[in-house]
């Protein structure tokens, strides 16, 4: 390890350093990296459903408690709960934000303490779960630091389904009045509701093709975007309809004198409807469809840019009321024991449902986003591989400068009958210690540095420098991982790259020639 026989051989000395830099970066950048992957994970399961169940339609409560009952009778069910999700307008003093929010149902314990464990109440003091049926929110640290919204603030949240409903009203407005907006449709109709019926006695008749040309094309105007109170009175039309009854053997549909007399009576309305009275009492209604909710900042949450976790969190009554969804829901929210077993539980749970149900997990639905930390991770490996191939060329340059300078003591061993072999061993012993000091010191230093690494954040946060700020990772402090497995396999490929690194120039030195050695030529 001392060709020139020094106190301390500086050639040595540099190889050992890149080595152990080499290892330190892998363990401490791959540490870090699996610490926030697993952060972000962590974050999606507490906060998201592990699987979440749902059909083509709304599920009314009946629906959803009796596939709830279902589901919790699967193996690995921790909770399964009502689910609703949307997006509403947050009006704070300041400014109002666009946001989207996840329904909690508060009488399940196992979403109350996974909203818990999100709550960091040393830096946000007086935060609480407790949410209980009233309007109550708790709220993400991005979004309250924007909006400078703190625990016991009030806001008020605005359903983006009101401001939906407002423009669609106000559109309608922009129309003309049914009669003069489909023409054509309205001469073709009128005369058939107005004087078309056919009077037998004490029947009222309207032929099979009378009726379904009619039919289509009030149906058709009604789905149109008209007047709310234009599209009431053509119900009231279709309704009437619907109570006749058909007679096939005289390609007639009969209908009572009553449903003829609402039909007469709203045709006449709808032809000389005022746009401007409709207009009028349009607007008078838009006051109570536009009521923002008043709720109460419970807690908050820290956030991370780094995870799309919800904005809200609201109690399900609330969200049912936001999302305009009545007593309905939208799926069922499903907790595992072991999330991980996601795939599996949805491949045997959905032989037990009809093929109408669909099953999402979360893997599903974040597929993107773990697939790209997976390619970061991969790229990662390969940047940090190559500095310690930087290390294990270093080390080779010094292999080969150290054969070089022990060429008279390779001519004596030569000459005195040492094999190739132990030529090449004396050098490629050199090389393994260099390789084993090296990446036993690398994990050494890089566990230390990982277990200090809040420190270490402090000193870089005095001189105003922060590359992991809390908004980006959603914690204080880095997180890390430390995967023993991994990290004993950085500390091989060092030893096995300097040893190769050494084998090299030990090849060539012990196949130079002994009498030349001897010479120094």
């Amino acid at each position: 390890m001392n060709p020139r026989r020094s106190v301390l051989s500086s050639f040595s000395l540099i190889s050992l350093v890149g080595v152990m830099l080499g290892v330190l970066a892998l363990v401490v950048v791959m540490s870090v990296f699996a610490g926030l992957e697993r952060n972000v994970k962590q974050r999606y399961l507490e906060a998201l459903p592990h699987v979440l169940l749902m059909r083509d339609h709304r599920m009314v409560r009946e629906e959803a408690d009796e596939a709830i009952s279902m589901v919790k009778k699967l193996p690995n069910v921790e909770s399964a709960t009502a689910y609703v999700a949307d997006n509403v307008v947050i009006d704070a003093p300041i400014d109002q934000r666009p946001v989207d929010f996840r329904a909690v149902d508060t009488s399940d314990p196992v979403q109350v303490a996974g909203l818990e464990k999100l709550l960091d109440k040393k830096a946000y003091p007086g935060s609480s779960a407790d949410l209980g049926i009233d309007d109550r929110v708790v709220i993400s640290s991005l979004v309250a630091e924007n909006l400078h919204i703190s625990v016991g603030d009030k806001i008020r949240l605005i359903s983006t389904r009101n401001v939906r409903e407002v423009m669609r009203i106000f559109k309608s407005t922009e129309r003309p009045p049914v009669r003069e907006a489909f023409p054509e449709v309205w001469k073709k109709i009128s005369p058939v509701l107005g004087s078309g019926w056919k009077v037998d006695g004490d029947k009222t008749t309207l032929t099979l093709a009378e009726y379904r040309e009619t039919y289509a094309a009030l149906q058709a105007i009604y789905e149109d975007d008209i007047r709310q109170a234009e599209r009431d009175k053509i119900e009231s039309i279709l309704f009437a309809m619907d109570e006749s009854a058909i007679n096939e053997t005289d390609g007639v549909f009969i209908f009572p004198a009553e449903s003829r007399q609402r039909i007469e009576t709203s045709l006449a309305e709808l032809g000389v409807t005022d746009t401007e009275k409709m207009d009028a009492e349009v607007l008078k209604s838009l006051k109570s469809l536009v009521l923002p909710k008043e709720v109460e900042v419970m807690g908050i949450y820290p956030a991370s840019m780094m995870a799309a976790t919800p904005a809200l969190f609201v109690p399900l009554p609330l969200a049912q009321d936001l999302a305009g969804l009545g007593d309905s829901v939208q799926g069922i929210r499903i907790t595992l024991t072991d999330p991980y077993e996601a795939e599996n539980f949805k491949a045997a749970a959905g032989r037990s449902f009809d093929p109408d149900w669909t099953w999402h997990t979360w893997g599903e639905a974040y597929e993107p986003f773990f697939r790209l930390i997976g390619q970061q991770r991969v790229m990662m490996y390969f940047v940090l591989i190559f500095i310690m191939l930087v290390s294990a060329f270093s080390i080779m340059a010094v292999m080969f400068t150290i054969t070089i300078q022990k060429r008279r003591e390779i001519g004596v061993m030569k000459s005195l009958g040492a094999s190739s072999g132990q030529i090449i061993r004396v050098f490629l012993y050199q090389g393994m210690i260099l390789g084993s000091l090296g990446g036993l010191l690398g994990v050494g230093l890089g566990r230390i540095v990982i277990a200090f690494r809040g420190e270490l954040q402090g000193v870089l946060r005095i001189f105003g420098f922060d590359p992991f700020s809390a908004a980006l990772i959603g914690s204080d402090i880095l997180p890390a991982y430390n995967d023993a497995w991994e990290q004993a396999a950085f500390a091989t490929i060092a030893f096995l790259l300097c040893s190769l690194a050494a084998f090299v120039p030990a090849y060539f030195a012990a196949r130079s020639d002994a009498a030349k050695s001897l010479r120094n030529l």
